[in-house]
């Protein structure tokens, strides 16, 4: 596990700490859909008429193909492999170029786990990876396709596996809301604020993306959420007391700098950060950014990086108004009284 949790922080740059707990629920599929393979059953169910039963059967449908990101690049894998497994399917796993080698460890480990040859397959490439999505997508042999990445990934994944009817499971980006109500617990919210948008640096599909806060209390919650920002140490993953790793790529760096530019010049106030970390590299500093508005890109698109961008809302049909105000979801938190609910 500890091999493996190192491996996992030196190819994506997460902290050692995050790193092995992705190791330990990334095994804790493992373990799940293992003991589920002995419960898949039939079932016999009345039929239409008094004379007649129905008789259902849960058969392997072949080859899957899985294409993974790289924020969580051991346990999106050890997810999908697993159930297709204990379903009885052999799979094809494309991992992200970016992290490449958790998939290679976790083949080599199902090999020594007496896996036969041909059960789990690990396809890696720099260079080709829409070809070799393409051609998962396109080809007759392959029965499924298990997808976790960005939204305009998915929907072209969408489309090429429409012209052999595939199975598709995808899981793509979000927009989630983060709604601070007047009469919420400040200390409790920005806790939670803290866990839901600098987990692996922001670069999470859950992570938060439009924090919104009634007007009457956003001064206080400012002040609270810097402190606790100003606690967040950047650098590398082995290091001791490290909480923040690098943004995974120069494409990705340039989008959330991008990102935080287009804003200022359209009228936001920056609070804090708003610039690349003297670390160097791909290091960016923990950002506060106010007077967003909802025409802007961080607002409108996944920033997957350490910006945090808040807008003011007066009544509940407002931030529920502005909340809504997307195309994609997949997670949203918000804060009242003195509880978190998670949809």
């Amino acid at each position: 596990m500890e091999e493996l949790s190192k491996l996992l922080t030196a190819e994506q740059g997460k902290p050692l700490a995050e790193s092995r707990g992705e190791i330990g629920y990334g095994n804790s599929y493992i373990e799940w859909f293992s003991e589920e393979a002995r419960r898949i059953n039939g079932e016999i169910v009345a039929g239409t008429t008094r004379t007649k039963e129905m008789m259902f059967i849960r058969q392997p449908i072949g080859v899957v193909g899985m294409i993974t990101p790289w924020n969580f690049p051991n346990a999106m894998i050890t997810r999908k492999v697993a159930a297709a497994v204990a379903a009885g399917c052999t799979c094809v796993v494309k991992p992200a170029e970016d992290t490449p080698l958790s998939a290679l460890a976790l083949g080599l480990l199902a090999e020594q786990a007496g896996f036969p040859k041909g059960v789990m397959n690990v396809v890696t490439s720099r260079r080709h990876t829409p070809e070799i999505g393409k051609l998962l997508c396109e080809s007759p042999k392959v029965a499924g396709i298990s997808f976790t990445g960005s939204t305009q990934v998915g929907k072209i994944l969408y489309r090429q596996g429409s012209s052999t009817v595939k199975r598709m499971g995808l899981e793509l980006g979000g927009n989630a809301a983060f709604i601070v109500f007047e009469s919420a617990n400040l200390d409790t919210a920005v806790q939670g604020l803290m866990a839901s948008k600098f987990r692996n640096c922001g670069q999470t599909c859950v992570s938060t993306n439009r924090v919104l806060v009634q007007e009457s209390v956003v001064d206080q919650f400012l002040e609270k959420l810097k402190v606790a920002m100003d606690k967040l140490v950047l650098g590398d993953g082995f290091a001791d007391g490290v909480t923040q790793g690098p943004i995974i790529n120069k494409a990705q760096f340039d989008k959330v700098s991008r990102m935080v530019e287009d804003a200022r010049k359209g009228g936001a106030e920056l609070v804090m950060g708003g610039e690349p970390h003297p670390a160097g590299g791909l290091f960016y500093k923990p950002t506060i950014l106010t007077q967003v508005t909802e025409d802007m890109s961080l607002f409108k698109e996944e920033i997957f990086g350490p910006v945090v961008s808040v807008k003011t809302f007066k009544t509940e049909e407002e931030a529920l108004s502005i909340a809504n105000n997307t195309r994609v979801g997949l997670a949203s938190y918000f804060y009242i009284v003195t509880y978190l609910y998670f949809l």
